[in-house]
């Protein structure tokens, strides 16, 4: 198990990432001051995101049916725990987009390769959501 979000899991069979990419941003409120640099006040976390990409081959690892069940955790609109297979828990997602790519088709018109890369967002606002397990 590479990763799981909620019941979700990434795995070989079922949808394996190769490239895991995280931005963490926190908000800093600027105030101007006369002939000095603006102050700034920390107001809190930013936005936390986490881009996931891979590739299926149906023919030796994942399925085209993993895309669709995520598209319909997606739909639900729900936040869904965010935990690594090392047990690091990551906090509540949710799914904010996932684009596919498929090139190199069988005759029958099914795609032997499909690029895939998607986009969670953190939204739990817990300050000890990021732990071992």
């Amino acid at each position: 198990m590479l990763m799981a979000l909620d019941t979700f899991v990434f795995s070989l069979p079922t949808l394996a990432y190769d490239q895991l990419q995280r931005s963490t941003s926190w908000r800093h409120v600027a105030a101007d001051r006369l002939g000095a640099r603006p102050s700034r006040q920390f107001v809190g976390p930013g936005d936390d995101t986490i881009r996931l990409s891979g590739l299926i081959a149906p023919e030796l690892t994942g399925t085209p049916a993993s895309l669709d069940v995520l598209r319909a955790m997606a739909d639900d609109g729900k936040a869904y725990a965010l935990v690594e297979g090392t047990g690091v828990v990551y906090g509540a997602f949710v799914v904010g987009d996932i684009n596919e790519t498929r090139t190199q088709f069988f005759a029958d018109g099914a795609a032997w390769r499909i690029e895939f890369d998607m986009t969670l967002a953190r939204v739990d606002d817990s300050t000890d959501a990021e732990r071992r397990a």
